[in-house]
């Protein structure tokens, strides 16, 4: 799990620190990594991952700005749809507005709570991400987990993966998007056997492959991205597309 905390008040950013601290302790919850920013641009820089094991807690009023926090919050769904999000404010009355920011919070959980309920409230928001992000992940979602990385993703948007020119890193290219992360090919593969490696820069998702041009050995999709196939695959890749259509 990734945890982030965006509060520019030095004594409620040690206050919700040391709460995250001791509950993940408590309940046996060991954070990859737990991060606190007092500048919405320094957050939304250090998203690198996507999934619902990704924790945000984000002041609504951030220097004199009332609704700063609402605006990063819709800023951080456009980054990363499946995060979870939640507002820890004084600003109660604002509630109603996460609606119209469509950001879907979990919670909003007030400052001048007692201790003990902040507390509580903290507690039940680490317990629940904790939970969402040691389940067995949905069939319909692509998931890869490993030391330096932890992707999420719808897997009927998923369109290939590419080998990156930089080492040890590879490109998720999607439907809509584009996301490079640390990982080999070979490792995404022994993890989702429904992507197929075409080329030894490529694997694809042969249920959303558009067409196949066997002379110049290319696969394309919707979108109008391509890759290439090896000479030794290009049957293969056909047959399991035309059985798949």
């Amino acid at each position: 799990m990734n945890i982030f905390v965006l509060e520019d008040d030095f004594i409620q950013q040690t206050r919700l620190e040391t709460a995250i601290k001791e509950l993940t302790r408590m309940h046996g919850i060991s954070p990859k990594k737990l991060e606190v920013f007092g500048k919405a641009n320094q957050l939304l820089g250090a998203i690198e991952e996507k999934g619902t094991h990704q924790l945000f807690f984000l002041d609504i009023e951030i220097k004199t700005d009332e609704l700063k926090g609402l605006e990063v919050a819709k800023q951080i769904r456009t980054i990363d749809p499946y995060a979870i999000i939640v507002f820890v404010t004084t600003h109660t009355e604002f509630m109603p507005l996460t609606f119209r920011y469509q950001v879907a919070a979990l919670d909003f959980i007030d400052k001048e709570l007692s201790q003990e309920e902040f507390e509580n409230r903290i507690e039940t928001t680490l317990i629940y991400a904790d939970q969402k992000d040691s389940k067995t992940v949905a069939e319909e979602s692509f998931y890869f987990k490993s030391k330096f990385a932890q992707v999420q993703y719808p897997f009927n948007e998923v369109y290939y993966i590419e080998t990156s020119p930089r080492p040890h890193r590879v490109i998720l290219y999607t439907k809509n998007d584009r996301m490079e992360f640390t990982a080999s090919l070979s490792e995404i593969l022994k993890q989702d056997n429904r992507l197929i490696q075409c080329h030894r820069s490529f694997a694809i998702n042969p249920a959303n492959v558009l067409k196949i041009d066997r002379q110049d050995r290319v696969v394309y999709f919707p979108n109008g991205t391509s890759c290439l196939v090896s000479r030794q695959k290009i049957n293969t890749i056909v047959k399991i597309v035309e059985g798949l259509h």
